[in-house]
């Protein structure tokens, strides 16, 4: 899966679970402060993508994450680990 479709994935999610408006679902956008997702939504989000990645997601691995596109970078390498 590139990294657009999985931006694209996670503003259909973003969108569905979360109701934030497409508008706002930017690559640059940043998490809490842009999109008032917080850590206990961050969870859930991250818990969203497990079956696509196909193994547990380590909290670690998105430590970092601040942006869309950090959540998106993160995804992407899991994904590619297992290739």
């Amino acid at each position: 899966m590139t990294k657009d479709e999985l931006f694209a994935r996670l503003s259909k999610v973003l969108q569905e679970t979360f109701e934030i408006e497409a508008e706002a679902i930017r690559p640059d956008a940043r998490l809490r402060e842009d999109l008032d997702i917080d850590s206990i939504d961050a969870v859930d989000l991250i818990v969203q993508f497990r079956p696509l990645v196909g193994k547990r997601l380590q909290p670690d691995v998105f430590k970092s994450v601040r942006t869309l596109q950090d959540v998106v970078d993160a995804l992407h390498g899991l994904m590619q680990e297992q290739d």
